[in-house]
């Protein structure tokens, strides 16, 4: 992410974005709305990825003019605000944490990936600092009550959180790239070779250890879930 894009999305006023009337003031009432637009943008985003979502196309999605968008959204990077808050009403949790935080964070992490997974353009999207519209507050909430249990303050618990979420998102990013990616028989094959020449060269021996280790199931959601576990569970709460 550059500088640039960073100081664009720090830019966003979070009150003029979230507290202040959706519909302009002025002129004649829209045939649209900013939850159409929204919603277009992020379908663009779905299908095309995030590089395809700009002023133009989304008000060509909504048969509306480039510059009636800019009442409701006056760059990207709002819209990208919007779109972030659009897609996390996706994330209602509508049961109460059960009071073991460990495994209620465990269960909002696979809701996590499941979401970015299903919206690719994500954890891209997260990766310059936003301010949580009004459906990321909602769930925020409720892992803010499901860490209760643990005693930490509230700013280690938004710490734990924003840690947990950084985690699942680039572990989404890295399941989507490699997704992507061709990876045939005969490479595979090729690069299991590479290893074990590697290996058997005698200057990596702690790699060799490592490769001569019994194998675990490489499935995502095996992966995943063991990663998962090693972050959450050593968790310090102290």
């Amino acid at each position: 992410m550059s500088d640039d894009r960073e100081s664009r999305a720090q830019s966003v006023d979070p009150e003029q974005l979230w507290l202040r009337p959706t519909e302009p003031r002025r002129g004649r009432r829209p045939s649209f709305t900013r939850e159409a637009i929204t919603a277009a943008a992020v379908t663009l985003a779905d299908t095309e990825g995030l590089d395809a979502v700009t002023m133009r196309r989304v008000a060509a999605e909504v048969g509306a003019g480039v510059m009636s968008l800019y009442s409701y959204a006056p760059d990207k990077e709002t819209l990208l605000e919007l779109m972030v808050d659009h897609v996390s009403g996706e994330l209602t949790v509508t049961t109460p944490p059960t009071g073991d935080w460990r495994a209620d964070l465990k269960t909002l992490a696979r809701l996590q990936r499941a979401h970015m997974l299903r919206h690719p353009w994500l954890p891209a999207a997260l990766s310059t600092r936003r301010v949580p519209g009004p459906n990321t507050l909602g769930f925020l909430e409720h892992a803010l009550a499901v860490l209760r249990p643990t005693g930490l303050d509230g700013a280690a618990k938004l710490e734990v959180f924003a840690q947990i979420t950084a985690f699942v998102a680039g572990h989404a990013a890295h399941e989507i790239a490699q997704a992507a990616v061709s990876r045939t028989p005969d490479r595979a094959a090729a690069e299991g070779r590479y290893l074990a020449a590697v290996a058997a060269d005698g200057c990596h021996p702690e790699l060799a250890e490592a490769l001569a280790a019994p194998g675990r199931p490489l499935t995502p959601d095996a992966t995943f879930t063991r990663f998962l576990n090693r972050l959450i569970d050593g968790l310090d709460t102290d």
